[in-house]
Order: C-alpha cells, then sequence, then structure tokens
C-alpha cells in the first residue's frame, strides 16, 4: 500500500511517498494533495527533514525501499549517501568511488535518477570544473541546499553561479 505525507519547509512544500518497505520517493508538490496518509517512514522522513532545513541535521537514516532499483543504481545511491554534509564531489569522483572511471555516464545517469533528492544528497555531486550541473530540482534549488549545507563556503564561491 502506498502511503504519501506532504511537508512544507523553507525550499518549497514535498510530498514525501512510502511503501511498507520504506520511502521511495522526494517531490516538489505540482498539484494540490487531498490530505495525506501517513505510516511510520513518511512520519520519520518528514520529521528529518524538517529537522535538516532547521540545521539541525546532517545525515538522514531512514529506510528506502529500493524494489525497482537495478544493482548498480543502489550501488551509486549508497555511494551519494557517503558524501559529507556540506561538502561536494565530481561526477568523475563519483565514478571513480564506484570503481570503475569508464561508468562516468552511467553513474551521472544514475545520479540524475535519484527518487529521493536532498535525502540521497545528489545536490552534492558537481561538474569536475566546480559549476553546477542539472538536478531534478533545478539548479536554484541545487545551489540553496549547497548554500544550506555551507554558507561560508558555498555563498562566497563564484564557481557556482549558474
Amino acid at each position: 500500500m502506498e502511503c504519501w505525507e506532504h511537508i512544507s519547509a523553507p525550499f518549497g512544500d514535498f510530498l514525501i511517498k512510502a511503501t511498507d518497505k520504506g520511502i521511495t520517493s522526494l517531490s516538489f508538490i505540482v498539484d494540490s494533495v487531498n490530505g495525506d496518509n501517513p505510516n511510520q517512514w513518511t512520519a520519520s522522513a518528514a520529521q528529518q527533514l524538517k529537522a535538516y532545513f532547521a540545521g539541525e541535521l546532517q545525515t538522514f537514516e531512514v529506510n528506502i525501499d529500493y524494489r525497482g532499483f537495478s544493482t548498480f543504481q543502489r550501488q551509486i545511491m549508497e555511494l551519494l549517501q557517503q558524501i559529507p554534509f556540506g561538502k561536494t564531489i565530481s561526477y568523475t569522483d563519483l565514478a571513480l568511488r564506484y570503481g570503475d572511471l569508464k561508468s562516468i555516464r552511467a553513474v551521472a545517469n544514475a545520479n540524475a535518477r535519484n527518487p529521493l533528492p536532498i535525502i540521497i544528497p545528489c545536490h552534492r555531486v558537481i561538474g569536475k570544473n566546480g559549476h553546477l550541473t542539472g538536478y531534478a530540482l533545478g539548479l536554484e534549488m541545487k545551489k540553496a541546499l549547497l548554500t544550506h549545507e555551507n554558507p561560508l563556503l558555498f555563498s562566497a564561491q563564484q564557481r557556482l553561479a549558474l
């Protein structure tokens, strides 16, 4: 059974979806949501997202329902979760962490298909030249999240220009 819960956050309103196994997606609310149908996983994710936006949480500890993910996609999602709060790496670095530089396009594709942005911090992956690159929630959101996590570095860093 699919469950859902919406939260209002400083960067917009989000919809968290989950199954009985864990959360499955986080997205901007585009259409109105008629009430919530929460479960333990959506409630936990909502609480942690609120703490993250309040500056009180740096690492999410949520159950994720990985059904529908390939082994490769899951491995990339797990690598993304290892990027420290307030830090960035390049797609090249991510491919190297995976263990195969030749997989850079596949790594970037898996990163782009992340159904749990913010929670699985794909916003922390930037271009090798330091420029921001695509983000499912938009480049403005990517820059806002990076600035939220490390305001001293990212608000002053000119290379984060869009």
